[in-house]
């Protein structure tokens, strides 16, 4: 018949949920200490072993003591005659391992033990549950909210315990206790006080494995999520593609009348859920991104990986979003920083330009008629660096022109200075009255 202890043993075993073996060896060291202490203070360094009886409970205590002709302390001295019938060929000076266990120390371990044991149980619980739990990291976890305590949420994950930070929370989810969650396992720690189960809600990859959970093809490889952009409780963009032939990977994932993406939906307490077709081309991906705005064109700048959208007038609102979310997350699930822009606009900016190019082309030749027909004339630069024209000076031009004769030509608005056949600089023309005070203050 199984003893009480037996069966108190196998009790904490099954409701902490750890092996009964780890239990017994806890309690031997918990007894062990608990042996140190009836030998007083600074006792001798030596050996000592606790046998626990699984089913009896009974502790047997071994200790190590030195072989003498006559014992003056028990407590680390045996006689010879009765080491010898633990260790036949031993000698006086020597050390033996032999049962020491006193007459009391049944209540002694159980005065001095308790604790220590209830700790030591504690520990092994710990370390059982992180050893649970280590090749878990990463995995979508089912839990239930049990408090909140300092702005975390405290959540039961079967005998475990898991953190949802503040910073890993939705803003818009409202936890209370007894509601049951699913969570993404972000990270275990492992700390003095036992390993410590952080969870989030607005990781990007919670997404990937509700996807997973909900869609069979991602689950099994044949399509595949390449890229996301969340914005937690608001919205959430999902690039797929399919790895095998004939494969719809959008349909897939929105499932028949939606049911998959709204169960992932519900599941984000309404988080809004874009998903669309990946591809290769960065034009394509961009378009699709925008979704569920039309797109006309895209124009790619390479150098600053910055893109250019058109789209209808009227899908401009569309494109943008909400304080401009869909563009927002459109530019994080493509990686290109994005501009957009009606068609409207862009055909007003380029008619503009055309504008400002005609005016400038035809402003360059007349500058160019000017300076065909105007007088050349020559003038030497002075030793403040300056040429006079018309009674006003222009410059400086440079020491290394001090000296030197330049060419002038003027236009009806600007003068033009050549050296050596080649322009060095151009100025505004002085007013005539301008150019009378330069004069006067030369």
């Amino acid at each position: 018949m199984k003893s009480d202890f037996y069966t108190a043993i196998s009790q904490i075993a099954a409701e902490r949920g750890i092996p009964k073996e780890a239990i017994i060896d806890v309690m031997e060291k918990a007894l062990i200490t608990a042996y140190k202490r009836t030998l007083g203070n600074n006792p001798p360094p030596m050996e000592v072993s606790v046998k626990l009886d699984p089913q009896t409970g009974a502790a047997r205590v071994y200790a190590e003591k030195q072989v003498v002709d006559e014992v003056y302390d028990e407590r680390f001295e045996v006689e010879l005659a009765v080491a010898r019938k633990v260790q036949p060929n031993v000698q006086i000076g020597e050390t033996v391992v032999i049962e020491s266990t006193p007459n009391d120390f049944g209540r002694i371990a159980a005065q001095t033990a308790k604790q220590v044991v209830l700790q030591g149980i504690k520990e092994v619980e710990r370390e059982h549950i992180y050893g649970e739990y280590m090749d878990r990291e990463g995995e979508l976890i089912t839990a239930t909210v049990q408090r909140l305590a300092k702005g975390n949420v405290i959540l039961e994950m079967g005998k475990a315990e898991a953190i949802l930070p503040p910073k890993e929370q939705v803003e818009s989810d409202r936890y209370y206790h007894g509601q049951r969650l699913k969570v993404y396992l972000m990270e275990i720690r492992k700390e003095d006080r036992g390993p410590r189960l952080i969870a989030s809600r607005t990781h990007k990859n919670l997404i990937v494995r509700l996807f997973e959970m909900e869609v069979p093809e991602i689950f099994n490889g044949t399509v595949e999520i390449k890229s996301i952009a969340r914005e937690p409780g608001l919205r959430t963009k999902v690039a797929v593609a399919a790895r095998q032939e004939g494969i719809d990977p959008v349909g897939s994932c929105v499932g028949m009348r939606g049911i998959r993406i709204q169960n992932i939906v519900n599941e984000l307490n309404g988080e809004k859920i874009d998903v669309v077709q990946w591809s290769p081309d960065p034009k394509d991906l961009i378009a699709n991104a925008l979704s569920p705005a039309q797109v006309v064109e895209v124009h790619l700048n390479e150098d600053d990986h910055v893109a250019l959208v058109i789209v209808p007038d009227k899908q401009l609102s569309l494109a943008i979003g909400k304080e401009g979310q869909n563009v927002r997350l459109a530019a994080k699930l493509s990686g290109w920083r994005i501009d957009i822009k009606s068609a409207t606009a862009l055909l007003e900016e380029e008619r503009a330009a055309a504008e400002v190019r005609g005016y400038a082309e035809a402003e360059a030749m007349a500058t160019e008629v000017e300076l065909t027909n105007a007088k050349v004339e020559s003038r030497k630069v002075q030793p403040n660096g300056t040429i006079v024209y018309q009674k006003a000076s222009y410059g400086p031009l440079g020491n290394d022109l001090i000296g030197e004769t330049v060419q002038l030509r003027a236009t009806s608005q600007k003068l033009y200075i050549y050296y050596q056949d080649r322009l060095i600089a151009s100025y505004i023309l002085i007013e005539t009255e301008g150019a009378e005070k330069a004069e006067e203050e030369m």
